[in-house]
């Protein structure tokens, strides 16, 4: 029989606690996961992954792995010679060491475990289903209002056998309102089916958010350009804004000057029952590109009459 190092496919040291050993086997189920992993040979890594931590997080099954020693990946060996009886194997059903894998070994010591004294089966111990991740992509108004998603998924779940299969796994789900780009998601129970009684496994939602034309978003607040002529910054002016609840008036005072922030409370993103955030109005003046001679004359009585000077402050600061 070869030797597997379930310690060194999940990176922990012997002495790991069971807490360090559910971490480690997530991150790497979520990094070798066939239906999101660009990884070389990720799902012969993931069932590694998954075979290791089936044997590692049962503290029977880790007691009986950690009494066989410890040997280079991949070397030839045979359990000590009480091993078998010590952990329930007896006389492996007429079966040799070598002629098994180890994985096939603790699934035996599981079986023998779930035997009653006299014989009678108690059946399986239970077990947690799989962790599932997945990508979701949606619309910024999605993402504001929330939404549901129908996600098909093509998952790896243990078979009755102990062996890997490609199961498909249909779900749908609610995306709450306020939800961030980069975002993760965890749903409960909706991952893989739990075996003998187990508990479902967790479904974990990488969220994109698509960028908004209009729209750009800094925690829950909202920004969002907003042209002004020269005149309707120097006289004010009301203007019709868009936001993604719907359109609103805005007055913009005289004498708004171009980079000032005008804010709409509460007329940002909403996150469950927290306070929404704000959208701002970023004020941008924009000039005619194209001028009749009409309003050519007009700004050039302007420019003869006015004593108003942009670049007063030139003086001050370069006379100091």
């Amino acid at each position: 029989m070869k030797y597997k190092d379930y310690y060194g496919i999940l990176g922990v040291k012997r002495e790991a606690s069971a807490e360090d050993i559910k971490t480690a086997y997530r991150k790497l189920a979520r990094k070798y996961h066939p239906d999101v992993s660009k990884e070389k040979d990720a799902e012969e890594k993931f069932k590694e992954v998954s075979e290791a931590y089936e044997t590692l997080k049962d503290a029977e099954k880790r007691a009986a792995y950690d009494q066989l020693g410890t040997h280079r990946e991949g070397q030839e060996f045979r359990p000590p010679p009480d091993w078998g009886q010590q952990f329930g194997q007896g006389g492996m059903g007429g079966r040799h060491f070598e002629d098994i894998d180890l994985s096939d070994l603790f699934a035996g010591l599981a079986g023998a475990r779930g035997r009653a004294p006299g014989g009678g089966a108690r059946g399986n111990r239970p077990m947690a289903g799989s962790d599932y991740e997945a990508v979701v992509r949606i619309a910024f108004d999605q993402a504001f209002h929330g939404t549901e998603v129908d996600l098909e998924l093509s998952a790896l779940e243990w078979d009755p056998d102990g062996g890997v299969r490609r199961v498909p796994h249909r779900v749908r789900t609610r995306i709450p309102r306020g939800v961030a780009n980069g975002e993760k998601l965890r749903v409960p129970g909706k991952g893989g089916k739990g075996a003998n009684g187990g508990p479902d496994g967790d479904l974990y939602l990488d969220i994109e958010v698509a960028d908004h034309p209009l729209y750009r978003v800094s925690g829950n607040d909202l920004y969002v350009d907003l042209p002004l002529a020269p005149w309707e910054a120097v006289l004010g002016t009301s203007v019709d804004l868009p936001t993604p609840a719907g359109t609103v008036t805005l007055k913009v005072p005289a004498g708004t000057r171009a980079g000032q922030q005008l804010r709409l409370s509460g007329r940002g993103m909403t996150r469950g029952s927290a306070a929404a955030g704000h959208l701002y109005a970023l004020v941008r003046i924009e000039v005619p590109s194209v001028v009749d001679d009409t309003h050519k004359d007009l700004y050039k009585k302007l420019a003869e009459t006015s004593n108003f000077d942009p670049r007063a402050h030139f003086v001050k600061e370069t006379s100091r």
